[in-house]
């Protein structure tokens, strides 16, 4: 059973999953990072090109799920380090300190409270813009405008976009499309309309990338 709440932590959500473990879950591209804790384990969930296949995930898993662009701040680490990866956190921060902190979440009555803690203990103020650039392609404006309302040229808005969300904006672009497109069919607009409102060519189009970064069509998704 999955649930999530607003965290503490500005723009990110808290999370509880406890899976059956009797099939693989599948993980979509969002543009967000998440900080994990399962098993005794925390762990960093990189920024995805492509769908997660989590194959019979065992006890309950708790996240924090940064929203895009922000994670950096918190981690230290730039989002590139990360793309399309799960790493342990002590690949990324002192394995002594790592150690009192999976001590400290393991001895918290409320988990997701811990991982709200430490994250607020290490959070770094974010770039606002990268806020503006995250709303702007997330409603489908162009990359090329969107570049232009910020006053950066297109190879720094590049450079920003892969430490903040560990791809390109035309990525990033993409992977909020078919999220918008997501939303839209999951509500009940018949699939030619979302591909016309999410900002596809065609229908055609749609099925294409939807298939492309979820690695199911878009038939498969909406039927799960």
């Amino acid at each position: 059973m999955y649930k999530e709440r607003a965290s503490r932590v500005s723009g990110a959500v808290v999370w509880v999953n406890s899976p059956d473990g009797s099939g693989a879950g599948r993980v979509l591209p969002d543009g967000c990072m998440d900080l994990l804790w399962n098993e005794g384990r925390l762990l960093v969930a990189g920024p995805d090109t492509r769908a997660y296949v989590t194959e019979g995930a065992q006890g309950v898993w708790v996240g924090l799920r940064f929203y895009p662009g922000t994670a950096p701040a918190v981690l230290g680490v730039p989002a590139y380090a990360l793309l399309d990866q799960r790493v342990e956190l002590g690949d990324l921060w002192p394995a002594a300190y790592v150690r009192r902190l999976r001590d400290r979440v393991a001895g918290a009555g409320d988990p997701a409270a811990a991982l709200e803690e430490i994250a607020l203990e290490r959070a770094l103020p974010c770039d606002p813009s990268l806020r503006r650039l995250v709303e702007a392609l997330g409603a489908g404006r162009p990359v090329a405008a969107v570049a232009d309302e910020l006053g950066v040229g297109a190879r720094q808005l590049h450079r920003r976009s892969r430490a903040a969300f560990g791809y390109g904006p035309k990525t990033l672009a993409r992977v909020l499309r078919m999220q918008r497109a997501l939303a839209l069919a999951r509500s009940g607009v018949p699939l030619g309309e979302t591909a016309f409102r999410a900002g596809y060519a065609d229908q055609p189009h749609l099925a294409r990338d939807v298939r492309e970064l979820a690695g199911l069509p878009l038939t498969g998704l909406l039927g799960g």
